[in-house]
Protein backbone atom coordinates (compact mmCIF):
# COMPACT_ATOMS: atom_id res chain seq x y z
CA UNK A 1 0.00 0.00 0.00
CA UNK A 2 1.02 3.82 -0.97
CA UNK A 3 -0.01 6.82 1.21
CA UNK A 4 1.26 10.30 1.04
CA UNK A 5 3.74 11.84 4.06
CA UNK A 6 0.94 14.19 4.99
CA UNK A 7 -1.50 12.79 7.49
CA UNK A 8 -3.60 14.38 10.51
CA UNK A 9 -6.60 12.82 12.34
CA UNK A 10 -10.55 13.50 11.73
CA UNK A 11 -13.16 11.53 13.43
CA UNK A 12 -16.43 9.75 12.67
CA UNK A 13 -18.61 11.51 14.52
CA UNK A 14 -16.74 13.23 16.70
CA UNK A 15 -13.74 12.53 18.59
CA UNK A 16 -13.24 12.85 22.42
CA UNK A 17 -10.21 14.11 23.79
CA UNK A 18 -9.63 10.39 25.53
CA UNK A 19 -9.90 8.39 22.10
CA UNK A 20 -7.51 10.86 20.50
CA UNK A 21 -4.67 10.82 23.36
CA UNK A 22 -4.98 6.49 22.73
CA UNK A 23 -3.67 7.37 19.31
CA UNK A 24 -1.33 9.86 19.82
CA UNK A 25 2.11 7.78 17.96
CA UNK A 26 -0.15 5.25 15.73
CA UNK A 27 -0.71 8.07 13.23
CA UNK A 28 -0.38 6.34 9.53
CA UNK A 29 -1.05 2.36 10.45
CA UNK A 30 -3.49 0.58 8.57
CA UNK A 31 -5.36 -2.27 10.66
CA UNK A 32 -7.53 -3.32 7.63
CA UNK A 33 -5.43 -6.11 6.68
CA UNK A 34 -7.23 -6.70 3.09
CA UNK A 35 -6.15 -4.17 1.04
CA UNK A 36 -5.61 -5.41 -2.26
CA UNK A 37 -6.41 -8.88 -1.58
CA UNK A 38 -10.04 -10.20 -0.97
CA UNK A 39 -11.96 -11.06 2.10
CA UNK A 40 -11.00 -14.82 2.33
CA UNK A 41 -14.23 -15.49 4.00
CA UNK A 42 -15.80 -14.99 0.30
CA UNK A 43 -14.51 -16.16 -2.90
CA UNK A 44 -14.17 -13.76 -5.73
CA UNK A 45 -15.46 -16.11 -8.49
CA UNK A 46 -14.78 -14.80 -12.05
CA UNK A 47 -15.14 -11.28 -13.31
CA UNK A 48 -16.88 -10.87 -16.72
CA UNK A 49 -16.24 -8.22 -19.08
CA UNK A 50 -18.50 -5.72 -17.93
CA UNK A 51 -16.61 -6.01 -14.47
CA UNK A 52 -19.42 -7.73 -12.88
CA UNK A 53 -18.67 -10.90 -10.12
CA UNK A 54 -19.36 -14.26 -11.76
CA UNK A 55 -22.43 -16.76 -10.99
CA UNK A 56 -21.03 -17.76 -7.93
CA UNK A 57 -20.69 -14.58 -6.19
CA UNK A 58 -24.66 -14.24 -5.74
CA UNK A 59 -26.17 -11.52 -3.77
CA UNK A 60 -23.54 -9.04 -5.33
CA UNK A 61 -25.02 -6.21 -6.53
CA UNK A 62 -22.78 -4.78 -9.09
CA UNK A 63 -23.11 -0.92 -10.34
CA UNK A 64 -25.63 -0.55 -12.60
CA UNK A 65 -27.85 -3.51 -11.48
CA UNK A 66 -31.35 -3.31 -10.85
CA UNK A 67 -32.33 -3.87 -7.21
CA UNK A 68 -35.80 -5.27 -6.24
CA UNK A 69 -35.47 -6.40 -2.63
CA UNK A 70 -37.42 -7.17 0.27
CA UNK A 71 -36.29 -7.73 3.56
CA UNK A 72 -36.90 -11.22 4.76
CA UNK A 73 -39.81 -11.44 7.90
CA UNK A 74 -38.92 -12.56 11.18
CA UNK A 75 -35.47 -11.89 11.05
CA UNK A 76 -34.42 -10.48 14.22
CA UNK A 77 -33.38 -7.08 15.33
CA UNK A 78 -33.44 -3.54 12.45
CA UNK A 79 -32.20 -5.02 9.09
CA UNK A 80 -30.88 -3.60 6.31
CA UNK A 81 -31.75 -4.16 2.55
CA UNK A 82 -30.18 -2.84 -0.53
CA UNK A 83 -32.58 -0.20 -2.87
CA UNK A 84 -30.81 1.81 -5.35
CA UNK A 85 -27.18 0.85 -6.71
CA UNK A 86 -25.91 3.82 -8.77
CA UNK A 87 -24.56 3.13 -12.85
CA UNK A 88 -21.49 2.22 -13.55
CA UNK A 89 -18.45 5.25 -13.24
CA UNK A 90 -16.74 5.88 -16.41
CA UNK A 91 -13.56 4.03 -15.11
CA UNK A 92 -11.70 0.95 -15.58
CA UNK A 93 -12.95 -0.22 -11.70
CA UNK A 94 -16.44 -1.79 -10.95
CA UNK A 95 -17.73 -1.19 -7.63
CA UNK A 96 -19.96 -3.52 -6.01
CA UNK A 97 -21.91 -4.02 -2.91
CA UNK A 98 -23.80 -6.82 -1.37
CA UNK A 99 -25.49 -7.50 2.35
CA UNK A 100 -23.44 -9.92 4.49
CA UNK A 101 -25.45 -9.86 7.58
CA UNK A 102 -28.96 -8.18 7.23
CA UNK A 103 -30.58 -8.37 10.43
CA UNK A 104 -29.00 -6.60 14.03
CA UNK A 105 -28.87 -8.82 16.69
CA UNK A 106 -27.17 -8.61 20.39
CA UNK A 107 -23.97 -9.62 19.10
CA UNK A 108 -23.20 -7.75 15.89
CA UNK A 109 -24.88 -5.10 13.38
CA UNK A 110 -25.86 -5.97 9.94
CA UNK A 111 -23.09 -5.98 7.61
CA UNK A 112 -22.21 -5.27 4.32
CA UNK A 113 -19.07 -5.88 1.72
CA UNK A 114 -18.09 -3.79 -0.97
CA UNK A 115 -16.10 -4.75 -4.12
CA UNK A 116 -13.71 -2.91 -6.64
CA UNK A 117 -13.47 -5.31 -9.89
CA UNK A 118 -10.85 -4.68 -12.51
CA UNK A 119 -12.16 -6.15 -15.74
CA UNK A 120 -9.14 -4.88 -17.65
CA UNK A 121 -6.17 -6.83 -18.77
CA UNK A 122 -3.68 -4.06 -17.01
CA UNK A 123 -3.23 -3.58 -13.13
CA UNK A 124 -5.06 -0.33 -11.20
CA UNK A 125 -4.22 1.60 -8.61
CA UNK A 126 -6.93 2.95 -6.96
CA UNK A 127 -7.57 5.56 -3.64
CA UNK A 128 -8.33 6.67 -1.12
CA UNK A 129 -7.56 3.17 0.10
CA UNK A 130 -10.42 3.55 2.97
CA UNK A 131 -12.82 5.52 1.40
CA UNK A 132 -13.15 3.50 -2.05
CA UNK A 133 -14.41 0.38 0.09
CA UNK A 134 -17.02 2.84 2.07
CA UNK A 135 -14.68 2.39 5.17
CA UNK A 136 -15.59 5.03 7.71
CA UNK A 137 -18.29 6.96 5.31
CA UNK A 138 -21.23 8.45 6.48
CA UNK A 139 -24.57 8.35 5.29
CA UNK A 140 -25.78 12.05 3.35
CA UNK A 141 -27.58 12.87 6.64
CA UNK A 142 -24.96 11.72 8.90
CA UNK A 143 -27.23 9.39 10.81
CA UNK A 144 -25.30 5.96 9.54
CA UNK A 145 -21.87 5.57 9.25
CA UNK A 146 -19.75 2.02 7.77
CA UNK A 147 -17.08 1.02 10.32
CA UNK A 148 -14.20 -2.12 9.50
CA UNK A 149 -15.76 -5.78 9.82
CA UNK A 150 -12.31 -6.79 11.08
CA UNK A 151 -11.68 -9.92 13.31
CA UNK A 152 -11.54 -8.92 17.13
CA UNK A 153 -12.19 -5.22 16.43
CA UNK A 154 -14.28 -3.35 18.87
CA UNK A 155 -15.54 0.14 18.68
CA UNK A 156 -17.38 2.41 21.17
CA UNK A 157 -21.38 1.32 20.92
CA UNK A 158 -23.93 0.79 23.23
CA UNK A 159 -24.39 -2.89 23.47
CA UNK A 160 -27.35 -4.67 21.72
CA UNK A 161 -28.23 -0.70 19.92
CA UNK A 162 -24.81 -0.51 17.22
CA UNK A 163 -25.07 3.17 18.42
CA UNK A 164 -21.89 4.68 18.82
CA UNK A 165 -20.89 6.37 22.05
CA UNK A 166 -18.35 8.30 21.25
CA UNK A 167 -16.90 9.07 17.69
CA UNK A 168 -14.13 7.21 16.12
CA UNK A 169 -10.81 8.70 15.16
CA UNK A 170 -9.16 7.89 11.39
CA UNK A 171 -5.55 8.83 10.27
CA UNK A 172 -6.55 10.38 7.10
CA UNK A 173 -3.54 10.03 5.01
CA UNK A 174 -3.81 8.61 1.41
CA UNK A 175 -3.64 5.69 0.92
CA UNK A 176 -3.42 3.43 -1.89
CA UNK A 177 -3.75 -0.20 -3.67
CA UNK A 178 -3.34 -2.01 -6.12
CA UNK A 179 -6.04 -4.22 -8.21
CA UNK A 180 -4.55 -6.45 -10.54
CA UNK A 181 -6.03 -7.13 -14.21
CA UNK A 182 -9.25 -9.53 -13.76
CA UNK A 183 -9.14 -9.31 -10.01
CA UNK A 184 -10.85 -7.84 -6.85
CA UNK A 185 -10.57 -6.35 -3.95
CA UNK A 186 -13.00 -6.91 -0.85
CA UNK A 187 -13.79 -5.63 2.40
CA UNK A 188 -16.85 -6.31 5.19
CA UNK A 189 -17.94 -3.05 6.42
CA UNK A 190 -20.50 -3.07 9.57
CA UNK A 191 -23.41 -0.64 9.69
CA UNK A 192 -23.41 1.86 12.80
CA UNK A 193 -25.70 4.81 14.30
CA UNK A 194 -23.34 7.86 14.82
CA UNK A 195 -23.47 9.54 18.10
CA UNK A 196 -25.76 12.33 17.33
CA UNK A 197 -28.43 9.72 16.34
CA UNK A 198 -31.42 9.82 18.25
CA UNK A 199 -32.31 5.96 19.87
CA UNK A 200 -30.43 3.41 17.83
CA UNK A 201 -30.39 2.05 14.61
CA UNK A 202 -33.25 4.23 13.04
CA UNK A 203 -35.54 3.16 10.77
CA UNK A 204 -35.73 4.99 6.99
CA UNK A 205 -33.71 5.03 3.90
CA UNK A 206 -29.92 5.94 3.75
CA UNK A 207 -27.47 6.79 0.64
CA UNK A 208 -23.91 6.25 1.30
CA UNK A 209 -21.46 7.81 -1.80
CA UNK A 210 -18.28 7.88 -2.00
CA UNK A 211 -15.66 9.24 -4.51
CA UNK A 212 -13.68 6.37 -6.84
CA UNK A 213 -10.50 7.52 -8.08
CA UNK A 214 -7.72 5.91 -10.37
CA UNK A 215 -4.43 7.05 -9.12
CA UNK A 216 -0.35 7.32 -10.58
CA UNK A 217 2.68 5.30 -8.89
CA UNK A 218 2.34 8.81 -6.99
CA UNK A 219 -1.01 8.50 -5.98
CA UNK A 220 -2.43 11.46 -7.88
CA UNK A 221 -5.66 11.11 -9.21
CA UNK A 222 -5.44 10.74 -12.98
CA UNK A 223 -9.48 10.06 -13.78
CA UNK A 224 -12.68 9.52 -10.72
CA UNK A 225 -16.34 9.33 -10.16
CA UNK A 226 -18.51 9.63 -7.52
CA UNK A 227 -20.16 5.88 -7.02
CA UNK A 228 -22.80 4.93 -4.46
CA UNK A 229 -26.25 2.87 -3.26
CA UNK A 230 -29.16 3.38 -0.91
CA UNK A 231 -30.28 1.09 1.30
CA UNK A 232 -33.22 0.55 3.88
CA UNK A 233 -33.41 0.17 7.69
CA UNK A 234 -36.83 -1.60 8.56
Amino acid sequence: MRQTRRWYLRGVGGVGPALLAGLAGCAGEDPAPTDGADDPATPTGSIDENGSPGPDADGVRSCGDAVAETRPAGTGGPGVTLVAVDDCPALPIRPAVEIVREAATPEHPPRLRTRLANAGDEPVRVGEGRAVHFEYVTDDSGALVLLPGEPGRDYPADPDCWRLTEGVAVTEEYRTFEVTAGGSSSRPVDLYATPDGDGCLPVGEYRFETTVAVVSDAAEPESSARWGFSVLLE
